[in-house]
């Protein structure tokens, strides 16, 4: 007997807004009790800018968790506590490796509750971070969104938030869309399939001219110099100043160091729904072969994002894998064009939105980690040692030593990594390459793993031939744009779909 199809209220989601609360986040915590880690937030940037925010909360005494009742109070609860937990571990000169009792234990309890991980997550950086301006108008629209916590106090971070939080509202009909989709394949009905498969091509499309509008209002260097290294988590962070990760103090005598990856989109439920819907297999980081395509592969950084998700929203996914059919459905109906169209154009539209995201982060993170690797090299000793983060962390000494990033680029390849502590493009490229495997039509899968060719790489004229193919007999390139192509580490057990 077939798993019957998930029903979203089982999970807390809803038809319009999917992973986004159906009621709204809370501007505050109602009872007074919880005041005082209101103020913190409501000055954590003054705090962060006067160096003043560890001493005061050294001096916070350790909250209960007794007085939160509602699922909405809970994640408030959560979104404030990260952000104070973030600005005390990193709002230093050098980050600090330990969170004190006021902070972890309450966290600690607040997390569990919630089914998510103790750390600043894209839940409560994102999912449970924003207000309507006008409640009589969608959510989906990024001029009627605030957010309603943030490290700097900037336009831009609160822009960087909201982006995705209008993308999740976006996306979210093509959850019930896709369900019904699925229901349809199971009874044989092509035609039904085929139509949500068409409208879900064009909500991609729609979600891509969303994520382009992160251009608009967030600076490059500001966000990679002011607001990434409040993102950074706990793991591989050890040329950003945590070797070892960070202690959690629950007063019970026997803290040991945790190692936390720190917000990315990877943890977007929705992102790998789309995944999971369409029947695409994500490897490895640094993988090139798959012997099969009945099962996951056993340890993958999307599988391990899951982990960050709120628990609900971890076992939809789960259950959905369970449950879907669509590429199966398409394979046994080749004979049919239209679906078959449909199916490929969901996956050409994914595709695009992956391109779209590279160069996103090639302009808000390589390019300006470049910038500032070349500008160290005229700075003093002194001045490039005056604040350790992930951010800094790229003006490291070549003579440095072996946590140096600009020592590592001497003898390897550069590993630049993500606020997930995720080497970055190697793994954006592999999902982006994996996306367009399952297309049907022979056509389709040739244009999605084309290579495009890069202006001026081969110049007759500056004596560089180009290279032909032995096996094709045609001249071949891979992309070329701002340090995209093989300049990144592929270990087995990082990567990411988006690292912020």
């Amino acid at each position: 007997m077939l798993p019957s199809i998930p029903v979203l209220a089982d999970y807390g989601l809803s038809p319009t807004h999917g992973f986004l609360p159906d009621v709204l986040p809370l501007t505050r915590l109602p009872d007074p009790y919880y005041n005082k880690w209101e103020a913190i937030v409501a000055n954590l940037q003054a705090l962060i800018l006067s160096k003043r925010l560890r001493g005061v909360v050294d001096r916070l005494p350790v909250l209960s968790t007794i007085g939160l009742e509602h699922d909405a109070e809970w994640r408030r609860a959560y979104s404030l506590l990260t952000f104070m937990a973030h600005g005390y571990i990193w709002g230093g000169d050098s980050p600090s490796d330990r969170l004190p009792p006021s902070i972890a234990v309450p966290l600690l309890q607040v997390s569990e509750h919630l089914e998510v991980l103790p750390v600043a997550t894209y839940a409560s950086l994102c999912l449970w971070n924003f207000n309507p301006l006008f409640v009589d108008e969608t959510i989906d629209n990024l001029e009627n969104l605030a957010t309603l916590n943030t490290f700097t106090g900037s336009l831009d971070e609160s822009w960087f938030y909201l982006v995705s939080v209008a993308i999740e509202a976006r996306g979210a009909p093509i959850i019930p869309l896709m369900l019904t989709a699925i229901a349809a394949a199971r009874f044989d009905d092509a035609p039904t399939v085929t139509r949500c498969l068409q409208t879900f091509a064009e909500r991609l499309d729609d979600l891509g001219t969303l994520l382009q509008r992160m251009n608009e209002s967030c600076d490059p260097t500001i966000f990679y110099h002011r607001i990434r290294p409040f993102l950074a988590g706990s793991k591989n962070m050890a040329e950003a100043g945590l070797p070892n990760g960070v202690i959690y103090e629950d007063g019970s005598g026997k803290e040991t160091y945790r190692q936390y990856s720190g917000g990315s989109n990877a943890q977007s439920s929705i992102i790998q729904f789309f995944d999971i819907v369409l029947g695409i297999d994500h490897r490895p980081t640094g993988e090139k072969t798959r012997t099969g395509r009945a099962s996951a592969p056993r340890h993958n950084f999307i599988m391990d994002m899951r982990r960050y998700m709120p628990g609900p929203h971890a076992r939809f996914l789960g259950d959905v894998q369970a449950v879907a059919n669509i590429r199966e459905y398409v394979d046994d109906h080749c004979s049919d064009t239209q679906l078959c169209i449909a199916y490929d154009a969901c996956l050409s539209m994914l595709r695009v939105l992956r391109d779209k995201h590279i160069a996103i982060v090639t302009r808000y993170i390589v390019i300006p980690s470049r910038e500032v690797r070349a500008r160290s090299r005229s700075r003093s000793p002194e001045a490039r040692r005056r604040t350790v983060n992930l951010a800094t962390a790229s003006r490291q000494s070549q003579t440095s030593g072996p946590q140096g990033i600009a020592y590592q680029a001497d003898k390897k390849r550069d590993n630049l990594k993500g606020t997930g502590g995720t080497a970055l493009i190697s793994f954006l490229k592999q999902a982006r390459d994996e996306t367009g495997e399952p297309a049907v039509e022979d056509w389709a899968r040739r244009f999605m793993s084309r290579q495009i060719r890069a202006e001026g790489k081969y110049d007759f004229f500056m004596g560089k031939h180009e290279p032909i193919s032995p096996a094709v007999g045609v001249a071949t390139e891979e992309v070329q744009v701002a340090g995209l192509a093989g300049t990144w580490t592929m270990d087995d057990d990082v990567g990411g779909i988006c690292h912020y």
